[in-house]
């Protein structure tokens, strides 16, 4: 695996385990923090970030594991989910514009922003990867 391979694995797996932390303990705390409407129950935000921990935990099971033939979620994988997570938030934010706080319209485009941003660096990666096999 190349070193900017892992490099790549290392942050995005670092950003959806310390994203995925704060909805697990604080799934209510976080939305209102951010300026994002809070829901009336903590379930889907706790589900969420049990799912964004995974994320996370797999990713870097496939930085730390490679050597020794343990898999977890490699660079495709996360190329999807932060492309497609990506650009349903954009479109959302850009067709159906959400009734939130200054704060939190800033918040949801500046991930939206940042994962879309890894999510292009690590296909680039990926993609510069095939072009020298060739």
């Amino acid at each position: 695996m190349q070193t900017k391979h892992k490099t790549l694995l290392v942050v995005d797996g670092f950003f959806n385990l310390v994203l995925g932390i704060l909805l697990l303990l604080f799934p209510l705390g976080v939305a209102e923090f951010l300026g994002l409407p809070v829901p009336e129950s903590n379930f889907y935000a706790t589900i969420l970030g049990g799912v964004i921990f995974g994320i996370g935990v797999a990713l870097l099971i496939e930085r730390y594991g490679y050597e020794k033939q343990i898999r977890g979620l490699g660079l495709g994988g996360a190329i999807a989910i932060n492309v497609c997570g990506s650009l349903v938030l954009l479109g959302w934010l850009i067709l159906a514009p959400p009734v939130i706080s200054l704060r939190g319209s800033i918040v949801l485009w500046t991930i939206g922003i940042l994962v879309l941003g890894i999510g292009l660096i690590e296909l680039a990666a990926k993609s510069w990867m095939y072009s020298q096999d060739s």
